[in-house]
This record gives structure tokens, sequence and C-alpha cells, in this order.
């Protein structure tokens, strides 16, 4: 039987008791793991002392709203349900608060030529795939940079890497399957570099289950010297993403190469950023309704804002669906059939829930009657309780009825026929409550369908619940 600080077993017992039922066993877990968590990943001390019993104070607590703080969550100091669903989450081993020991002074590799050693291979694998998957995560990074590095068949190198299990001796024991997958050393002798993978783990090349390489680019980064972000896009952030590319984003190039200066291309690689919710610049590929919810697409992200949360969630579309592509170029839920369809140039997805249905995609021309001319839709709705949905493709719309599966004869239209002041090109569109909201850059068009007037004029984030747009 575990011995948890009161103020850890106060805090489960106040969330436990507003809105999230569990059974005692269930609530025990859940404290053994915010414990050991915080311990592993933030610095909580475990040394048996009686933690104050308050509710708004002590390391317990502390600990939490750091946590939740790194990983843009509510800042609560209680382990509430989004907490908890990000603990649960695989990750990197390494904290992401460190002791002062181990962070002081910046380390880094001082030659530019690094070598690295397999020790040993995962079963799980080709021996050519391990090498294959390894030699591409270090790729990532000399793209980048002026680091170069070379693979060694025996004795030491700068980088030693292997697959283990359990207690290996290192002071940092793996915890059986899933949880923490693999963790490195930041650069330095001995053991610095080095690279650990779990063995406990199903390793693959596909993105099923555990993706070595993309577990081995984010284990590399901390072995060249970086530390864990905060940005949900980079490659370094703590949780892994097992859907869509392996890149380096922005951030994770920004990071490398104040360590160690740019690439030594004449043209210097750029990554992809994450969108800032609360960016006045921010535009949109797509918006549509969920059941309730209205989900905003951006490159390879969505943002989705709930009734129930004043915050807004932001995370991989491969989370979702992993089979969709990023790039989204609109999208419309079809609510008679409790589906969303998901469109990027003349193809389309149907889902349900986290389901893409069987069949998909398929092309906009057989399933819509779109002529050929037509290479990609802009943005869609569909209207409330008539089976009417719109199209708009660059100046023009087009109206489908779901129920005939047929395009509405005279259509198509030019926009400014159907939606006066709306303008010749809507980059997104969505219905709530009755009213239609269209997109065009930053700026947001609140239209009322029945009169055919725009009612307001917002930025196009206003849904975020900004303090400044």
């Amino acid at each position: 039987m575990h011995s948890f600080p009161p103020l850890l077993l106060l805090l489960f017992w106040g969330v436990v008791s507003h809105g999230f039922p569990a059974t005692l066993e269930t609530q025990e877990q859940d404290v053994d793991l915010v414990q050991k968590y915080l311990e592993k990943y933030y610095n909580l001390k475990n040394d048996g002392r009686q933690v104050e019993k308050q509710r708004n104070s002590g390391p317990v607590v502390e600990k939490l709203k750091q946590m939740q703080e790194f990983f843009g969550l509510k800042v609560t100091g209680k382990p509430d349900a989004e907490t908890l669903k990000v603990m649960k989450q695989p990750r990197c081993g390494v904290p992401d608060v460190a002791q002062f020991v181990l962070t002081e002074g910046n380390p880094r590799w001082e030659q530019t030529h690094l070598t690295y050693r397999i020790e040993n291979y995962t079963p799980d694998l080709p021996r050519a795939a391990v090498d294959q998957a390894i030699e591409k995560a270090f790729q990532l990074w000399s793209n980048v940079t002026p680091l170069t590095f070379t693979k060694v068949s025996e004795g030491q190198a700068d980088i030693m890497i292997s697959f283990v299990r359990g207690d290996h001796r290192d002071n940092s024991p793996f915890d059986g399957p899933g949880g923490n997958l693999a963790h490195a050393f930041q650069p330095g002798p001995g053991i610095g570099g080095d690279a650990h993978f779990d063995e406990d783990e199903r390793w693959t090349n596909n993105f099923r289950e555990y993706n070595l390489y993309r577990v081995a680019a984010h284990e590399l980064g901390h072995s060249l010297g970086l530390a864990h972000s905060t940005d949900i896009g980079a490659l370094m952030y703590p949780s892994y993403t097992f859907s869509g590319d392996v890149q380096l984003a922005q951030d994770d190039i920004d990071g490398i190469q104040a360590i160690y200066g740019g690439s030594q291309n004449p043209v210097q690689p750029t990554g992809p950023q994450t969108p800032k919710v609360c960016d006045s610049k921010l535009t949109f590929d797509a918006i549509t309704t969920i059941r309730g919810e209205v989900m905003f697409f951006k490159d390879r992200f969505y943002m989705r804002t709930n009734p129930f949360y004043q915050e807004v969630e932001l995370n991989f579309i491969s989370v979702f669906w992993p089979q969709l592509p990023k790039g989204l170029q609109a999208a419309y839920e079809f609510a008679d059939r409790d589906e969303v369809r998901f469109f990027k140039g003349n193809k389309y997805w149907a889902v349900q829930g986290q389901n893409v249905l069987p069949g998909y995609p398929k092309d906009i021309y057989s399933s819509f009657g779109f002529p050929r001319t037509v290479k990609h839709i802009d943005a869609a709705l569909s209207e409330e309780n008539t089976g009417k949905t719109y199209f708009f493709v660059a100046n023009k719309c087009w109206r489908y009825d779901e129920y005939k599966r047929s395009m509405d004869p005279g259509y198509p239209k030019m926009i400014a026929h159907d939606f006066p002041g709306i303008g010749n090109k809507v980059d997104a569109v969505f219905m709530k409550d009755g009213f239609f909201y269209f997109f065009h850059g930053t700026r947001q068009y609140k239209f009322d369908p029945k009169t055919k007037r725009i009612l307001t004029l917002q930025k196009a984030n206003s849904w975020f619940n900004c303090r400044k747009n």
C-alpha cells in the first residue's frame, strides 16, 4: 500500500467529487501516477514528509501548476481530467524540469563531427530498418546544422545507442510497456549523449504503436543538448505523436542552431510554425462543427472550442484522424448522418467520431458532380434542417442537395449573389445557431441567411477568448 501526501489525496477528493466520478481503485492509481510523474519530471521531493493540508499551496500544488503551465493547460494546481490525460500519454523519459546541476552551462559537443554506435538491436524490426531509422533521425539534425554523424561498429562512440528494459544501471529505470518510452543524456563524457530505448515497447517503422524514427529523432535532440520544448508542434515536445510527417519545427531549428549555428547550405532550411491562437494575424484553412463543438484547422493542427472549457485545445490533426492529410482545405458537418467531410485537392474523407469511414478518400467529381475544372474546394457548410450544402470555389458558390445527391439547378452562382457583402473569396465557413460565419484572411463575418445581411465583423480568432484582438 502506497503512502501519499495528504494534500495530494485531498486534491483528488476535490476533483473527483466535482464531476469526475471514479472508483477508489482508480483514484489510487491516479494518485500514484501524479506522485510518480511529478517526482520524475518535475523534481517533486519524496522524502516522506507530510505535505501541508492546504488546497491552494504546498509542493504538490506548485509542481502541478508548473506542469500545467508547461503543457499549456488551465493552471489550477489540481489533478483534473485534462491534466491526467496528459500524464497518461506516452512520452520521453527526460525531465521537463531537471536538477540545477543537469542544466547549468548549456552542455554541447565541442566537435562538429560526431560518431554513433548501435550497441544492440531490437527484435521488433530488421537490423536494416533500425539502421535506417537512426540514420534518418541524425540526418534531421545534420540538415540544419554544421554537425555530421558517422556510424561505427565497434569501440566507444560519442553517442551510444541501446535497447534495454527495466533497471539498466543508469539511475533512470524504464517502466514497462507505455509511459516512458526512451531517454537520452546531454552531451558530455561517459554516458553523456547516449540514448536508451525501452525494449518493453513495440518498435515499428510505420505509424502504429511506437515509431522508432520519430522517437529517436526526439531523443537525439537531447543527445545534442536540447531540452524539452513547450511548443506542441515541436519535435522536442515531451509527449509523443505517432502520425504524420516527422520533421523539425521552426522551434526545433531555432533551438539547435542557437547551440551549433546554422547549416552550411547557402539557403537556410526552415520548419513549420505552431499556430498561436491569440495571434491577431491568425487565419484558418477550414472550420467545421462536430457534435456541438467547433474545430478550426491550420496546417497540421486543429484548434477546438468546447462549451464547458474556456481554454482552446491545440493539437495535431493526426491525434484524432491519423489517415487525414495536413493542410485540409474545407470541411463541413452533415449532422443527419453524423458525418464530417474533409476536403483536400479533388479528394474528400468522411468521418464519424474519430473513425474515417471505409472506402475513403473519394473524388469530388463522382460524389458531388463537380466538373473537372474544379481542382479543390475553398470552403463548405451544410445548412441545418434543409439538407443544402454550399461549396465555395474561387468567386463562385455551388449548392448541393444531400437528399437528392445532386447539385441544385442554377448553380454555380457568384458568391456576391447569394451572400452580399461577403466578398469574392471564402477561406472557411461554418453554421451555428442559425447563422453563417464566413472567414477571409483575419476577418470573420457573421451572416444572417434569412435577411441576407452581415450582422457583425470581427477578428477570425474571436472564438478563442483572447483578451486583445
